[in-house]
């Protein structure tokens, strides 16, 4: 992953050179907050049980939020992923279809 800060320019401008430090400080953690490094799943069919998710990161996942559920309500928790780099692995109380925003 790239490194996740805004680069710094030298510079003998004094003005410039305190706006990128100002910026910086506001805008590096914004920046380097993994859930802005992240992507929609749409459409993810869940039977009842365990369900194998690609999560498509092609890194670990940090986390997962369900964005949006369709046709039915259902409880889903997490389970460990066997393969963490490639995998979300969801159970879900029912069938239903959902969107997720992982990242």
């Amino acid at each position: 992953m790239a490194n996740n800060v805004l680069p710094s320019f030298n510079t003998k401008d004094i003005p410039f050179s305190l706006m990128q430090s100002a910026w910086s400080k506001i805008l590096n953690p914004l920046i380097s907050n993994p859930i802005n490094n992240g992507f929609a799943l749409k459409g993810i069919k869940l039977v009842s049980g365990n369900n194998v998710i690609n999560h498509r990161l092609q890194r670990n996942l940090q986390g997962y939020i369900i964005t949006a559920m369709y046709d039915s309500f259902a409880q889903i928790y997490s389970t460990e992923s066997q393969q963490p780099t490639l995998t979300l692995n969801l159970n879900a109380s029912a069938p239903t279809t959902i969107d997720l925003w992982v990242f």
